[in-house]
């Protein structure tokens, strides 16, 4: 058991002075509440020789007093171990947070969402109330026994003999329930996962499943996969239904040896009936911990499983890292050193872990404050290509490098801040267009964000909107256009005023009118910053100062618009295609 919770002991003892009061707490409170019992015997005993108005009033008196400083202390243990666990939990889940922050992309294509969301939360939840409630119960469980058992044993040697023989009993019971709960809910936990992904899946791709009329076939492979954790739930919930009665028998079983052999003591004169009524109440104040095991067990159980899941969501090391970064290096970016915006790839070759090389020698310079164009079939590399300089994926030491330095001595923090990036997949937050647009630069001013949403031409869309800049785009962006998306992303990537601009086949979505409104914009600022674009479009490319033209991860062809045409290749067969759809297209 110590060994499961072993990965909590960093959380343990940053709140071991906490748990340390609790533990005082919860002796105190034991150390009172097992004097109650002895208070009504030598009550009972007491009110023998008679019975007077100031006998019960004395003895009401020290009930009383014991039943205050024993609420105290109760609450003083729940307040510090309760509140340790939650902040505990607390920690646990900024920790996972950050963690899962620092993953690099490739991370969330071999986890799912929906099994990462339920580690965080049924699991976190089940950890908190193993750290919380089943500490608690447990230590007032221990303490309280070892404290009466003395009292019980003064009282009569036999009597507690006896009356805890059937304990071994329980504690076999306990062991057997115990690991078969733990078995089974690990199973629980797993079909929990599989089902919060399936659900997160769903809820993501609604518009899909409408579209393909899937709904009532989704629908049943969600009916099916609740069932199975049904059924696994309901296997668990016989095995407690099991435990508690069981439990109820051996602490049964021991009252009925109480009052038997107790019985028989008093009528024997062993001990007097304030005595007999003294231990009742023992066993009586007993009962609930001794219930409560069943109850505890399974909190340990299903607490320990989910420590386990946790710990390897926590163990998880980022793929990418600053590792390669000197103190030297670290220190020139802390006051704030800015890069010029060179890009160089050095015989670049890239391959995605268990896969043949997506990019092969590659090797291209992109001057600071120059424009490359990148065009070439789908599947070339181009979007590998252009995740190497933000280090969304990295490449071997030395193989891409920004102004004349390794990309890997750059701390990660520092690079990323300094670019400007806009995916092919766009992604906004379920927040207002402001928010969405100032997210890299939360302290943007209103005109701010206008002058970016200007640049990306949508301003004037925005304004039209009831609620303009503060509209809420709804989740992933979905109440928005494609083209609305894009150019909320551009302007997102714009207002950083980055050193490096990427647009990842930004302006797909937009016709070619916006297309060219927005690329005069993005010229403005052109040669301060570089710029790499990916683009399917000749009108888009021809401008750029450089156009590489990626062929199955080799760059087939490299210059100027101009030259590209020239040379009557890749690039020239394109330009042809294309200005050939522009004309049938304006003939119909």
């Amino acid at each position: 058991m110590l060994e499961r919770l072993k990965p909590l002991a960093p959380y343990l003892r940053r709140y071991r002075k906490n748990l340390a009061w609790g533990g005082v707490a919860v002796i105190l409170y034991n150390t009172i509440k097992v004097l109650i019992p002895l208070v009504i015997g030598h009550a009972i005993d007491d009110m023998q020789h008679g019975i007077t108005e100031a006998k019960v009033v004395h003895h009401t008196l020290r009930l009383l007093v014991i039943a205050v400083l024993s609420a105290i202390f109760l609450y003083i243990t729940r307040q510090v171990i309760i509140g340790a666990s939650r902040e505990i939990e607390f920690d646990l889940r900024n920790d996972l947070f950050s963690n899962l922050e620092r993953q690099a992309p490739s991370f969330y294509h071999t986890h799912r969402t929906g099994d990462i969301m339920a580690r965080t939360t049924n699991d976190l939840n089940a950890v908190r109330q193993l750290l919380g409630p089943a500490i608690m119960y447990s230590a007032n469980t221990i303490v309280f026994t070892a404290a009466a058992l003395p009292f019980m044993y003064r009282i009569s040697p036999r009597l507690t003999f006896f009356a805890f023989v059937p304990l071994p009993i329980a504690s076999v019971l306990v062991q057997y329930f115990g690991n078969r709960i733990h078995r089974r809910f690990e199973r629980i936990q797993a079909m929990f996962s599989d089902i919060s992904a399936k659900a997160q899946e769903n809820f993501s791709g609604a518009r899909l499943i409408r579209a393909f009329a899937q709904e009532e076939a989704e629908i049943a492979s969600f009916e099916t996969a609740n069932l199975e954790y049904i059924k696994r739930s309901l296997h668990l919930v016989r095995l407690m239904a099991m435990l508690w009665p069981t439990l109820e028998f051996v602490l049964g079983l021991s009252l009925m040896i109480t009052l038997l052999v107790g019985g028989h003591e008093v009528v024997a004169h062993h001990i007097s009936v304030g005595q007999f009524t003294s231990f009742n109440v023992y066993m009586v104040q007993l009962t609930w911990p001794m219930i409560a095991v069943g109850w505890v067990v399974n909190l340990f159980q299903r607490g320990t499983a989910s420590i386990v899941r946790i710990d390897e969501l926590l163990k998880q090391q980022p793929a990418i890292t600053d590792q390669d970064v000197t103190p030297q290096q670290q220190k020139r970016f802390e006051d704030a050193e800015v890069i010029a915006g060179e890009i160089e790839f050095r015989n670049l070759t890239f391959a995605y872990p268990d896969a043949p090389p997506v990019l092969k020698d590659i090797s291209l310079r992109i001057p600071a404050g120059s424009s490359l164009a990148i065009v070439g079939p789908t599947g070339s590399g181009k979007s590998t290509l252009v995740g190497l300089i933000p280090r969304l994926h990295d490449a071997a030491p030395g193989m891409v490098l920004v102004d004349g330095e390794p990309i890997r001595s750059y701390p990660l923090a520092a690079i990323r801040s300094q670019i400007g990036f806009v995916p092919q997949e766009t992604f906004l937050f379920s927040d207002t267009i402001h928010q969405n647009i100032a997210f890299g630069r939360p302290d943007a001013s209103q005109e701010q964000v206008q002058d970016a949403a200007s640049i990306a031409h949508i301003s004037t869309e925005i304004l039209e909107f009831p609620k303009g800049f503060e509209t809420m785009v709804g989740e992933r962006g979905i109440t928005l256009s494609g083209g609305q998306k894009q150019r909320t992303a551009i302007a997102r990537a714009v207002i950083r005023e980055p050193r490096i601009l990427i647009l990842d086949d930004a302006l797909a979505s937009v016709d070619t009118y916006t297309e060219e409104r927005i690329l005069n914009g993005l010229r403005q600022g052109m040669d301060t910053r570089t710029t790499v674009f990916i683009s399917h479009r000749i009108s888009t490319a021809r401008n750029a100062d450089q156009i590489a033209v990626l062929v199955a991860g080799h760059i087939a062809e490299l210059g100027t618009h101009e030259e590209l045409i020239a040379r009557n290749g890749y690039y020239t067969s394109l330009f042809e295609k294309q200005r050939l759809e522009e004309e049938l297209a304006v003939a119909t």
